[in-house]
């Protein structure tokens, strides 16, 4: 393991638990996190010339603690230090413990820093950013470059959020009782829009930013093996595992879009699709059904169906029916016009949109004008559907998804 791509692949597991001894021994979630990130930068230019050492988790260690000790020696970090929680034990005790003690670098804080991540006092952007860089290990430069905004900006959204995560006095553990299960609700609901953003980016030229998506596979993971008694992580897994199996035939040549019906199944990728299935089997009979559980049982029957004709539309139907009264949303809704449509026919289909056609949360999102197009084009409407798609494709920032509906407008003129 010598290149920058196989260092970045061991690093990233890594960073909840550096960080998480850092934060432990020092208190100060930003400056660790900072100095976590400057050790992550400094193996990056080191190890694929040097090489992995012997110990990299005690490597990183070391080096994010000398980083906070210089930083701290300037006379206005120390002014910080005196105000904040004093360091309780050397550097070399959590690098090295003693004979039967506990290493506390081998602990796993994955889920600890996302609840921290994930407080409420932070905005859903900066959660999703922060999230990425305290527990993915992604730079700032990484996550602008994905969520298509400048460094500076990103920036400023990391550090809006830590200074959040600071004024409202969170310390470093879970979260109380109480406020556990809700919390858990926010970290998962953190990781599926990182997931989604991956999956289907909102804006630029790709389609997909597959580092996202894996890194929400990846960090999803690392929250079963952490609750594996839980049946939403566990769908939540399933579900990702089950929409990123399509992946490799999500695209053409340049780029393009390509629509479920129309991909070629033999590219999905049948291990994927058989861990989500076993998961989503295993998790739905064990407790409680959550959202993510159901989503992941609608995206097991369309990976399972050999074609978009022999797809189980009518359970895809129902499971959207027992989703509504789940979670109630004009998207969800809008699913389910897809699913009766296929079932009962456009006519049907259009007649659940009209229901969310007012809805102030579809007002900016493209989708509405996209699947009434697809509906109306289907009941023989062509000037109609021409139109909406038309209307969707201004409503875009996606350029693959754009020049999609765009092709779609102008085969109907």
């Amino acid at each position: 393991m010598s290149g920058p791509a196989a260092v970045g692949e061991l690093l990233r597991p890594l960073v909840p638990r550096v960080l998480g001894v850092l934060v432990r021994r020092y208190g100060q979630f930003d400056a660790c996190e900072d100095a976590v990130q400057e050790a992550l930068i400094a193996a990056s230019a080191q190890w694929p010339s040097e090489g992995v050492p012997e110990h990299p988790q005690s490597w990183l260690v070391t080096v994010a603690a000398r980083r906070l000790t210089d930083h701290w020696r300037s006379e206005s970090a120390r002014r910080r230090r005196e105000e904040s929680t004093a360091v309780r034990e050397p550097v070399d005790a959590a690098v090295v413990a003693g004979p039967g003690e506990e290493r506390p670098s081998d602990r796993d804080d994955t889920l600890t820093l996302l609840f921290l991540c994930c407080h409420p006092a932070v905005s859903e952007p900066s959660q999703v950013a922060l999230t990425l860089r305290a527990v993915g290990g992604l730079t700032t430069a990484q996550i602008a470059k994905a969520f298509l905004v400048p460094e500076a900006t990103m920036t400023r959204r990391i550090t809006r959020a830590k200074e959040s995560i600071a004024a409202a006095g969170s310390t470093f553990g879970e979260p109380a009782a109480a406020e556990y299960a809700e919390r858990l609700r926010v970290v998962l609901q953190v990781l599926y829009l990182i997931f989604n953003e991956g999956y289907t980016a909102t804006s630029g030229t790709d389609l997909q930013v597959p580092e996202l998506a894996h890194e929400a596979i990846r960090l999803t993971r690392a929250v079963r093996a952490l609750r594996p008694d839980d049946g939403e992580v566990a769908g939540l897994l399933a579900l990702m595992l089950l929409t990123d199996a399509r992946r490799p035939a999500r695209t053409g040549p340049g780029g393009t879009l390509v629509p479920l019906a129309d991909q070629d199944r033999e590219l999905w990728d049948r291990a994927m699709i058989a861990e989500g299935t076993a998961l989503i089997g295993a998790a739905l009979g064990r407790g409680p059904v959550g959202v993510y559980q159901v989503q992941a049982a609608i995206a097991a029957l369309h990976d399972e169906a050999p074609s978009t004709e022999t797809t189980d539309w009518v359970q895809i139907a129902q499971l959207y029916e027992v989703l509504q009264e789940l979670a109630p949303s004009p998207v969800v809704t809008l699913n389910r016009a897809i699913a009766v449509a296929m079932v009962d026919g456009p006519a049907r289909g259009l007649e659940l949109l009209d229901t969310i056609a007012g809805d102030s949360r579809m007002k900016h999102s493209h989708r509405f004008d996209a699947v009434r197009a697809h509906l109306l084009e289907q009941a023989g409407d062509p000037a109609a559907a021409r139109d909406h798609y038309r209307r969707a494709a201004r409503g875009t920032a996606s350029v693959p998804e754009r020049r999609y509906l765009e092709e779609r407008a102008s085969r109907l003129e």
